[in-house]
């Protein structure tokens, strides 16, 4: 018997270290998103100072653990095998629920993910014993602790209104104060401001760090406790004038320090608060592992856990190992840099890849916004809107950490540049770390991502960054965040009730099965974050290209060639499954469309930075371009427009083609791909003397076309069709027409530019 519980236990430790690499992943955005998104300083320097803090913070979070043990459920109200069962569930759940998250690169809490995951395995549990003990569902709530996941949840959602809205008017007033030009501002008042930003991030770790610490005299706590306010004066007094004397004595930027201090204290907040999320279970896990092998008479169904109400202070090296693997994590891991990019995307002072597109809500709350703005405008005097748009001016010219504008940088230069600028960056750690230090000093349990997300998202709102032109994308993706928080809730309750359920019901076997399939998921989802992450790295390589007349020539020559090879294949395809009645391979053939569409949709939408980087005596080449990539559109929504009607037809098993029909489009075929492959070798050969010939062809599918087209209809006064085989059949000529039509007057664009600018072959 003890060799199943010792099979849960190290189950257990295994997920815990997994869990620790996937959840450290998600939280790193908390406190490495300014100080990377302002690049205050080499990435290597910011990911030290940030594993410091992770690692002192481990060692701080002992006090933190009894959420694990007893802070959702009532452990003295569960056998050891029950409460063994409730620790695999939740463990499994997390480390899926997590993974997946970092995958797409969403935020989400992971203090909503443990409380609604203890929950839910602890509910099922809950419900077998007491239908089992004959009292229906009336007894479900003896065994859980519901008032403490209520309570997270109402702080959660109230911390949501309110970091945004502090987040806002904090760094409205700091960007009035400083201006983007914050450099040629009076020295003293950027000394006052690290004063105060540095005096509220000690606050801040006084309050998150300390009480936490297992090695810390309760004496020591009280004398903190009770001197805090003086502490603080003569903290905000000492470094105000240490802050001034940097400044005269070696220009020191303040904001630099302040940023990396916050990094420190943030990822020092994190590992403390929130290592209970990744480690907590399985300790507890463990420690009841080593009660029930204490004594070889005990039953472990009849063994109460009654011994978990008990406080509890975690070893230290369990701490350290936890702390040393969440810092690997945090500098090898890819999916916590793409975490990390979403929220810097979402906050970015410039415009660039937008990850999330537009969504009704976000749209409607746009325009609220935007008549918000207009009564505003209305109310204020004028000389009082000049001045302040006066403040909220970007300079020219990209320095010192500023954002700007500035045309006259290339490529690489851009990419160089900070997101936002240090002074939001440190707006964005003071107002985070002194909000959740306010809600720790009062007993209110909040998410740390919560709050650290909203106020970026309130600071760069504030700070203008959300412009017409992106403002709608970057509303969709604070709502897809947030909305994310909340199915996080709903998806861990549920996953963790359901796996608890299958591991109570199957045993050892389906423990095994459940453990194995959440590896096997998480592998899955590695797979699908290579995929995501290879597309960002092509548009980031597109961002950097040095555009010239010879480059975005060989460009636009590549994408036609691309397209075109495609094209031909995919209209084989689509006429084969069409004759053959062929559903699941012609649905096979529908989704390469798709793809196609979205990378020439892509092209189009990355034109405006392209067009942008050309040189400026390059207007006719970019017209030129502009119109191949309008064929290119053209070109895949035709073959999409051929494919979904013959999809559909297929789909509603109307009558087969007949066979004359079958012949014809058999026969168009091999026309269509004989006139796509003739472009391509003309294409290939960068010579167009035989564009004639092309234009013949073409010329002859057409009149091939309208013979076809008068044979359908000759079918129809016979009534040898119906109604469904005559709508795909005209349908299908049109749109091959259409295909015909873009696809050599995309070649005749093609042709011009060439002559024109007088390109080399690639």
């Amino acid at each position: 018997m003890e060799y199943i519980y010792l099979f849960f236990v190290v189950a257990l430790l295994i997920l815990a270290i997994a869990d620790l690499s996937v959840g450290v992943g998600n939280d790193a955005v908390n406190f490495l998103n300014s100080s990377i998104g302002a690049k205050v300083a080499p990435f290597f320097f910011i990911m030290s100072i940030a594993a410091l803090g992770v690692l002192v913070g481990s060692i701080f979070s002992s006090g933190m653990m009894e959420v694990a043990r007893s802070g959702i459920f009532n452990p003295d109200q569960f056998y050891f095998s029950e409460i063994m069962i409730i620790f695999l569930a939740v463990m499994i759940t997390d480390m899926i629920l997590l993974d997946a998250f970092n995958t797409f690169g969403l935020q989400t809490s992971t203090t909503v993910s443990i409380v609604f995951e203890l929950l839910g395995a602890a509910v099922a549990i809950g419900i077998i014993k007491s239908i089992s003990a004959g009292n229906g569902l009336q007894d479900v709530g003896n065994y859980i602790n519901s008032g403490r996941a209520l309570a997270i949840i109402s702080a959660i959602l109230l911390s949501v209104v309110i970091a945004f809205t502090v987040g806002t008017l904090v760094q409205f007033i700091a960007r009035l104060l400083f201006t983007f030009n914050y450099e040629k501002k009076i020295p003293f008042l950027k000394a006052i401001w690290g004063g105060i930003s540095v005096s509220a991030i000690v606050y801040f770790l006084l309050l998150k760090g300390a009480s936490g610490a297992s090695f810390v005299k309760p004496e020591s706590l009280e004398w903190i406790d009770q001197n805090t306010g003086r502490l603080m004066l003569y903290g905000f007094i000492f470094l105000t004038i240490f802050f001034q004397a940097l400044i005269m004595l070696f220009k020191t930027n303040v904001l630099r320090i302040v940023i990396l201090i916050g990094t420190f204290a943030l990822a020092m907040a994190f590992a403390s608060n929130d290592l209970v999320n990744f480690i907590g279970v399985p300790l507890a896990g463990l420690e009841s592992y080593n009660l029930f092998m204490s004594d070889p008479s005990i039953n472990p169904d009849t063994y109460t856990m009654e011994s978990l109400l008990e406080p509890v202070r975690t070893p230290t090296i369990y701490l350290v190992i936890a702390g040393v693997i969440m810092i690997v994590t945090l500098v090898f891991s890819k999916k916590s840099r793409s975490v990390t990019q979403t929220e810097i995307d979402l906050a970015r002072q410039t415009e660039g890849y937008e990850r999330f597109s537009s969504s009704l809500l976000a749209r409607n709350l746009l325009r609220l916004g935007l008549d918000l703005n207009k009564f505003f405008l209305w109310l204020l005097p004028g000389s009082v809107l000049r001045w302040i748009n006066k403040r909220f001016q970007p300079p020219a010219n990209n320095d010192n950490g500023q954002i700007g504008s500035g045309s006259n940088q290339n490529a690489k230069e851009k990419k160089n540049l900070p997101y936002f600028d240090h002074l939001r960056a440190s707006v964005n750690l003071v107002v985070a770390s002194s909000l959740i230090a306010l809600a720790t000093s009062l007993t209110l349990p909040l998410s740390t991502t919560y709050v650290t997300f909203m106020v970026a998202m309130g600071t760069s709102l504030s700070d203008r960054a959300w412009g017409r032109e992106s403002a709608v994308f970057r509303i969709t993706g604070v709502i897809t965040v947030i909305g994310g928080w909340f199915f996080t809730a709903f998806a861990a309750f549920s996953l963790a009730f359901i796996v608890a359920m299958f591991i109570y019901w199957g045993g050892v076997v389906a423990a095994v099965l459940a453990v194995a399939g959440a590896f096997a998921i998480v592998i899955k989802t590695y797979h699908l974050h290579k995929i995501r992450a290879r597309k960002r790295k092509v548009y980031d390589e597109k961002q950097e290209l040095e555009w010239n007349n010879e480059n975005i020539m060989i460009a636009c020559r590549r994408n036609i060639k691309s397209t075109l090879a495609q094209t031909a294949e995919l209209f084989q395809m689509i006429i084969e499954n069409l004759v053959t009645e062929d559903r699941k391979n012609l649905r096979k053939t529908l989704k390469h469309i798709r793809e196609l569409n979205l990378r020439t949709k892509e092209l189009k939408a990355d034109a405006y930075v392209t067009v942008q980087k050309l040189k400026d005596d390059s207007i006719d080449s970019s017209h030129y371009y502009i119109q191949i990539l309008d064929y290119l559109r053209e070109i895949a929504h035709a073959v999409n427009f051929i494919a979904e009607p013959a999809y559909e037809y297929i789909d509603n098993n109307h009558p087969t083609l007949t066979e004359k029909q079958q012949q014809d489009l058999k026969e168009l075929v091999v026309m269509v791909k004989s006139l796509l492959l003739d472009i391509l070798k003309i294409l290939e050969n960068n010579s167009f003397q035989k564009i004639n010939e092309i234009i013949n062809q073409q010329k002859d599918i057409l009149a091939y076309l309208q013979t076809l087209k008068k044979k359908q209809l000759a079918m129809v006064k016979a009534q040898e069709v119906g109604t469904r085989n005559t709508l795909l059949y005209l349908n299908l000529m049109a749109e091959s027409k259409n295909l015909l039509l873009f696809t050599v007057n995309m070649l005749k664009a093609h042709r011009d530019f060439i002559l024109f600018k007088n390109i080399p072959n690639e």
